[in-house]
């Protein structure tokens, strides 16, 4: 049976994954991970950052004895699922990635960080801000969502993966991206779809952003498919 792990996305969950645990656990074997700071995960002493997430990864890896993993990675999980496969690629079979942000620069850092204003986002979507409270208690929210935004505009300074360093990356990846997606790009994932020696790309049909909103059989298919 392989063994797969789930990363959840920015300011996300374990809990956002068990949908996909559910259509994928007869088949496979399933792990699944809160990151620092998240779903009332205590906080690292270092700030949010790609590195220290994959450094979640590897440590997790090593308390459940496990050598090597294929990978789904949503949105910011499959941003730390490339960086494993290009800083640790004996741990990792297969990488799947769906709605992740590969391009980061000051502009879209900038934005994307000014929508996580804890805040504003409080006083104008509260159910959302209740659902943020729920997911990561006993910490704070509002400190996950604060630590986010700052790791976006680190991003946007320096971007983590650079665009030439997919080509060394040898993993079967399937790169997968929702046709009504608002924050990811369609260019943004071809391109480095395309730079990828062993990728393949997956456009999921009306599919938005947000993991609630996704076809979940449909995503476990493709899944399946791939990894078959």
């Amino acid at each position: 049976m392989q063994t797969l792990l789930l990363l959840h996305g920015a300011i996300g969950s374990v809990q956002q994954m068990q949908p996909l645990v559910k259509e994928l656990g007869e088949r496979y074997k399933i792990h699944t991970l809160n990151f620092s700071g998240h779903g009332g995960r205590e906080f690292a002493d270092e700030t949010f950052s790609i590195k220290l997430f994959a450094d979640d990864v590897i440590a997790f890896l090593k308390d459940h004895n496990i050598d090597k993993v294929s990978i789904f990675g949503y949105s910011m999980g499959g941003y730390v699922g490339m960086y494993m496969a290009k800083h640790y690629p004996d741990k990792l079979d297969k990488v799947i990635t769906l709605a992740t942000k590969y391009h980061w620069d000051k502009t879209t850092a900038e934005k994307e960080a000014k929508m996580l204003d804890p805040e504003k986002m409080q006083a104008k979507i509260p159910a959302f801000a209740a659902i943020l409270q729920e997911r990561h208690t006993p910490e704070d929210w509002k400190k996950v969502v604060a630590a986010t935004a700052e790791m976006m505009l680190a991003l946007g300074n320096d971007n983590t993966i650079q665009q030439t360093d997919y080509s060394s990356i040898l993993h079967p990846c399937l790169i997968m991206l929702g046709d009504r997606d608002k924050m990811v790009s369609l260019g943004e994932t071809v391109t480095t779809y395309k730079a990828l020696p062993n990728g393949s790309l997956c456009i999921l049909p009306a599919t938005p952003h947000p993991i609630e909103q996704i076809d979940t059989v449909l995503l476990a298919s493709m899944i399946k498919q791939f990894l078959q």
